[in-house]
């Protein structure tokens, strides 16, 4: 597997705060890439820096080898890199149908409305929601809006998709869903960048997990290396019998 996305020594402050800390990751096509860490650490500002909404103080990121440091969103969804918010945002006046056809026109085809209308079609079959394309968005559940936020930056026919928090409010039930659809939109040649607080899904999801603390790249690795690791255990797991726990199959 060859790199998609290859952050190097990254830096983010505001004011007087650092909240990225020179953190350097890589992640190869086809992967899924799990980033962990306790609140505050730094995940969402990483986010916001790979996908173009905060420029780093330092460092530079290149996806498919070329630099996107600073790029605007706009111009990275349009090179192949969408994502999804923790706080979902459909647009509640229009259809799931409508919301999912805006990330086809404005995605990395910059389709016009027929075409984008198609695709939207076939990624609201793939994340289950056909049956549900002429109904208002504001009408959806939780899970419902999580399943529209995905079928939206789908639209945009990423080659990285990056998932902020996707399973946070989901039942069991759910939960066992949308990790069946992030492997299948694993699955279907699209590759994984995701945050997560559910530790036994992500584990299990991931191929390789990237752990962050106070802004800092703590422990990167297998999900096994990970879990095991003592200043991982201590900081973020707080318990070694939690950490075995994390490595029991769902």
């Amino acid at each position: 597997m060859s790199d998609l996305l290859d952050v190097r020594g990254v830096s983010k402050r505001f004011g007087g705060l650092l909240a990225v800390s020179d953190v350097s990751f890589h992640l190869a096509q086809g992967e899924i890439l799990g980033l962990i860490g306790p609140n505050g650490a730094g995940k969402t500002t990483l986010f916001n820096m790979v996908n173009g909404v905060y420029p780093p103080n330092g460092g530079s990121i290149w996806f498919e080898g070329r630099d996107i440091t600073g790029s605007p969103p706009h111009r990275v969804v349009q090179l192949g890199l969408s994502r999804t918010h923790q706080i979902v945002k459909p647009l509640n006046g229009m259809t799931v149908l409508d919301n999912v056809t805006v990330g086809a026109c404005f995605g990395r085809e910059y389709q016009h409305l027929r075409p984008a209308r198609e695709t939207a079609m076939e990624v609201l079959k793939l994340v289950g929601m056909g049956d549900r394309a002429q109904a208002p968005a504001r009408s959806l559940t939780i899970a419902g809006k999580k399943r529209l936020e995905v079928a939206r930056a789908l639209a945009a026919r990423p080659k990285l998709l990056l998932l902020d928090e996707v399973l946070a409010g989901l039942n069991p039930t759910e939960i066992a869903q949308m990790i069946d659809l992030v492997r299948r939109v694993r699955d279907s040649g699209v590759s994984v960048f995701m945050i997560e607080h559910l530790m036994q899904a992500v584990m299990n999801l991931s191929d390789r997990i990237v752990v962050l603390n106070f802004g800092q790249k703590l422990a990167e690795g297998r999900p096994e290396e990970v879990a095991r690791d003592p200043q991982v255990v201590e900081a973020y797991l707080g318990d070694d019998k939690i950490a075995h726990k994390l490595m029991e199959k769902n």
